[in-house]
C-alpha cells in the first residue's frame, strides 16, 4: 500500500508539472502573438480557486493531472461565420472537445463577461497568422527541452552525485581488450602508484591528469602484486566534446568492495529470462569479480553479446550458476536490463560551463534514445508492449522517489519532460506536431482546409489515442508483479 502511494502522489506530481511547464509554452508564446487566452489551469474538472488578471482567468482545479491553455478561436466552432482554422494545441482540452455530445465550456451560456470570437476578432487564435500559429504549437514541445535542460544544468551544477571511493587504492577493476590501456600492457588488479607528474594519486587526481593529457602519452607506475612495473600510455584524443575520463582509455576504476547488488529487474529482459531477481548480489561473472555495473557492462561490449554466466548469491545462498545473454537494448550496446543497487555518493558539483556540457549531452542522448525507439516500433523491430504507459510510469516515478540521491529523480523526470516533447512534435493529428503539419499543408496549398474534412480527421485520431491509451494500460498492468506472480 505504501509503494501504490508513493507511486501515486510521484507520478501526480511528476506528470502535472510535466503537462503544466508544456501549456505554459502555449500560453507565454500565445500572449507574445497577441492570442487572447481566456484560461490557464492546472489540473481539470471544477474550479477550486483562481482569479481574473486582464483577459485571462489562472485558475487550479480539482483533478491534478496536467493542465490546459484556453485560447479564443481555438476551434471551428468558436468563429461565427469563418471557415479558417485547426483545433488547438492543449491536448487534454482537445480530446475532450472531440467527443461527440460534448461542448467547450466557453459554448454554454454564461461567459463570464469574457468577449465573444467573431471572424474579424483581432485576438482569435485563429485569426492570426499561419507562422504565429505554429510557433505557438511548438512552444509546448520547447518548453518541455528547456526543462529537461534546466534540471539537469541545476543537477549537475549544484549537485552532481559522484560514488564516493570506498576503495582507497587506484585497484584497476577491468581492462578493456584492445583498449590504449591493455595495448600499454596494464591488468587488472593493478595499483597506479604513479601517474603523469603525480605520485600516490587517487582516482580524482588520475582523471584530472588524463583530462589534462589527452591525445598525448603519460608515464604511470602500478603496482603488481608487490612489484613495480613501469609503463606508458597513449590517451585517446577528446571525443564529441565530452568530459574525459580514465575510463575513456580502457581502465575501469574500482571504487567500491563487495558484488553487484540488484535493485529491480526489468520484465521481458535478458536478467529476467536468466532468472535474475530483485535482492539478488551477483558474485562473479564468467569467473571474473566485478564491483560495478560500469566494469560489467564494458566486459559485456567486448564479449559482442557472448552469453556470461553468473554466480548469484540470493538470501545468504549461492544458487548455481545463471547463464544470461546479454542484447542489445538501446543505442548504449549490451545489458541484461537490470536496476543496480547505487553505491555510495556524495556531492561534487561541477564548474558551469562543465555543468551546461553535461546537460546538452544528457539532452542530446536521452533524445536519440526516445527517436531510435519509436523508429524501432514504427519499422517493428521494437514491440509496442515494451512500451510503457500511465501505470509503468507511476512505478518508474515511485522507484525513483524513494531511491537516494537526486539522480534518479531529476533524471527520469528530464527524460520524462523530453518524451512528453518529442512526441507532442510527431506529425499525428491532436498533438502538436498535427496541428504544424496542417498548418505546413495549409500554407504549401495557400487555402484553408475544410472544416469538416479537419474534424473527421481529428475524430478518427480521437480514436486511435483512446485505443493506444487503454493498449498502454492495460499491458502496464500485466506487467504488475500480482500478475506477473500468476503466470506458469
Amino acid at each position: 500500500m505504501h509503494e501504490f502511494l508513493v507511486s501515486v502522489v510521484a507520478f501526480i506530481v511528476l506528470v502535472g508539472v510535466m503537462v503544466v511547464v508544456h501549456e505554459f509554452g502555449h500560453f507565454a508564446v500565445a500572449k507574445l502573438c497577441g492570442v487572447r487566452v481566456e484560461s490557464f489551469s492546472v489540473g481539470f474538472g471544477p474550479r477550486l480557486v483562481g482569479f481574473t488578471y486582464g483577459e485571462t482567468e489562472y485558475k487550479i482545479c480539482v483533478l491534478p493531472l496536467g493542465g490546459y491553455v484556453k485560447m479564443t478561436g481555438e476551434t471551428p466552432d468558436q468563429i461565427s461565420g469563418s471557415s479558417q482554422g485547426t483545433p488547438g494545441t492543449p491536448v487534454m482540452q482537445q480530446l475532450a472537445e472531440k467527443i461527440p455530445g460534448v461542448k467547450p465550456e466557453e459554448d454554454a451560456p454564461e461567459t463570464g463577461g469574457r468577449p465573444q470570437p467573431t471572424s474579424d476578432d483581432p485576438g482569435s487564435f485563429l485569426n492570426h497568422p499561419r507562422w504565429q500559429r505554429m510557433l505557438i504549437g511548438v512552444a509546448g514541445p520547447v518548453a518541455n527541452f528547456m526543462l529537461a535542460f534546466a534540471l539537469m544544468f541545476f543537477y549537475y551544477g549544484w549537485i552532481n552525485e559522484v560514488p564516493k571511493h570506498e576503495v582507497k587504492t587506484t585497484t584497476v577493476e577491468w581492462v578493456v581488450p584492445g583498449s590504449p590501456a591493455a595495448q600499454a600492457g596494464i591488468q587488472s588488479g593493478d595499483v597506479i602508484t604513479h601517474f603523469d607528474s603525480a605520485d600516490h594519486p587517487d582516482w580524482d587526481q588520475v582523471n584530472q591528469r588524463a583530462a589534462l593529457n589527452q591525445g598525448q602519452s603519460v608515464p604511470l607506475t602500478v603496482d603488481r602484486g608487490g612489484q613495480k612495473v613501469d609503463f606508458t600510455l597513449r590517451l585517446p584524443p577528446l571525443v564529441n566534446g565530452q568530459d574525459f575520463d580514465i575510463s575513456d582509455a580502457g581502465t575501469i576504476p574500482e571504487y567500491v568492495p563487495g558484488p553487484i547488488k540488484v535493485q529491480q529487474v526489468q520484465p521481458g529482459w535478458p536478467a529476467a529470462q536468466a532468472g535474475l531477481q530483485a535482492g539478488d548480489a551477483i558474485q562473479s561473472v564468467d569467473g571474473h569479480e566485478f564491483h560495478t555495473v560500469q566494469a560489467l557492462l564494458a566486459y559485456m561490449q567486448a564479449g559482442e553479446g557472448k552469453p556470461v554466466s553468473l554466480i548469484v548469491v540470493r538470501n545468504g545462498a549461492a544458487l548455481p550458476p545463471i547463464v544470461a545473454h546479454p542484447a542489445k537494448l538501446d543505442s548504449n550496446g549490451y545489458k541484461l536490463g537490470f536496476v543496480p543497487v547505487p553505491p555510495p555518493f556524495g556531492p561534487s558539483p561541477l564548474p558551469l560551463n562543465a555543468a551546461m556540457r553535461k546537460s546538452a549531452h544528457f539532452c542530446r542522448e536521452n533524445s536519440s534514445l526516445i527517436i531510435e525507439v519509436l523508429g524501432r516500433i514504427f519499422t517493428r523491430k521494437l514491440s509496442v508492449s515494451q512500451m510503457s504507459g500511465p501505470v509503468g510510469i507511476a512505478r518508474m516515478a515511485g522507484d525513483a522517489a524513494e531511491t537516494k540521491g537526486w539522480l534518479p529523480k531529476l533524471g527520469l523526470a528530464s527524460a520524462i519532460s523530453l518524451n512528453l516533447g518529442i512526441i507532442n512534435l510527431l506529425p499525428f493529428p491532436i498533438l502538436d506536431g498535427g496541428l504544424i503539419l496542417l498548418l505546413l499543408i495549409e500554407s504549401v496549398i495557400r487555402r484553408d482546409i475544410e472544416i469538416n474534412v479537419k474534424e473527421r480527421i481529428y475524430q478518427a485520431a480521437f480514436v486511435l489515442i483512446v485505443a493506444f491509451f487503454a493498449f498502454t494500460v492495460f499491458n502496464d498492468v500485466s506487467r504488475l508483479p500480482f500478475f506477473t506472480h500468476l503466470k506458469p
